[in-house]
């Protein structure tokens, strides 16, 4: 009896693909990438080993004005961070500012874009000088306000309000934080403005004729069409608005100095002073990198929910 043992054909192993390609890819991405190696180099010097740097003095107790006081306290700084009122009075500070002033300079740039976005006699000239307050150093900025526009004596705004009985007020002693909000306001204004104007021209012209013609308002038509579209311009201004506000120094040194005491003292500022004017350099270098953590995550968090809102509308 003799049985048929079936052969079956044992198919061939996959070919393995040549890592010649690999490797041509790889060198042609590091030659792409060659001419950003120095820009990244020299980023790195300039960022990052100051801040580790700095992480060290944060864990050390030392003080300029007692020599010889350096010693190593761990984390005993970032205790005496969070346990003081003063950097918490400065955090709400920064808050307040941050959050003010975004808000009124989008706010008043989108109604700046609105009217920008019309065609006038002498748009051109205007959209150019629009922008001028955007351009003149923070310094510079912050002198005009507090001689020209905020003095108790001479001042514009009295001189406006002193028909309504407030002619004498002293705005940069009784009301700090809204004159630093002020002044931060006038110089974005023009940055919020020429964002949401770029997003008002990119739109188009089709959609608005479209709304017209079945009847939509203006009202309607900007409520239901025009901003919906401005909403990446917006969330954009104000991301970067945020970013560089909370970290103003140049308003409040020229305006307020900080006062009266500490009322109108942000983080910054804050550290400035313990830093160059308490000489407590272990303390000042806790409370910057409490900062930097703190805006790096809030950062971040605020750029994903940017991001996820342009794949969102891109689908």
């Amino acid at each position: 009896m003799s049985t048929d043992v079936a052969t079956t054909a044992v198919p061939p192993r996959p070919a393995v693909p040549a890592r010649e390609p690999v490797r041509s890819a790889r060198r042609e991405g590091w030659r792409r990438r060659a001419p950003l190696l120095p820009a990244l180099v020299f980023a790195i010097l300039v960022t990052q080993i100051p801040f580790l740097v700095t992480l060290w003095y944060s864990l050390n107790s030392w003080n300029l004005v007692r020599p010889g006081s350096e010693r190593f306290v761990g984390l005993s700084n970032y205790a005496d961070v969070f346990a003081d009122r003063v950097f918490r009075q400065a955090a709400l500070n920064t808050i307040v500012i941050t959050a003010g002033c975004v808000i009124v300079a989008m706010l008043l740039g989108v109604a700046l874009a609105l009217l920008l976005d019309r065609r006038f006699v002498g748009r051109s000239v205007v959209r150019t000088l629009i922008i001028t307050p955007f351009l003149i150093m923070p310094v510079a900025g912050a002198l005009v306000w507090k001689t020209t526009m905020l003095d108790p004596l001479f001042g514009i705004v009295n001189f406006v309000l002193s028909p309504f009985g407030a002619g004498d007020y002293d705005w940069t002693s009784s009301a700090p934080l809204i004159s630093v909000i002020a002044a931060l306001v006038w110089q974005w204004t023009p940055f919020m403005a020429l964002l949401v104007l770029a997003g008002l021209q990119s739109q188009g012209r089709d959609v608005l004729e479209a709304a017209q013609v079945d009847g939509a308002g203006a009202a309607r038509t900007f409520r239901s069409i025009t901003l919906p579209h401005l909403r990446r311009y917006i969330e954009l201004g104000v991301l970067l608005g945020a970013i560089y506000v909370v970290n103003t120094f140049d308003q409040i040194y020229i305006m307020t100095q900080g006062g009266p005491g500490t009322a109108s003292s942000n983080l910054p500022f804050y550290i400035y002073q313990r830093a160059f004017l308490g000489f407590d350099v272990g303390q000042a270098a806790a409370m910057g990198v409490v900062v930097v953590i703190g805006t790096v995550v809030i950062a971040t968090l605020a750029l994903r929910l940017l991001f996820r809102s342009f794949v969102q509308e891109d689908r």
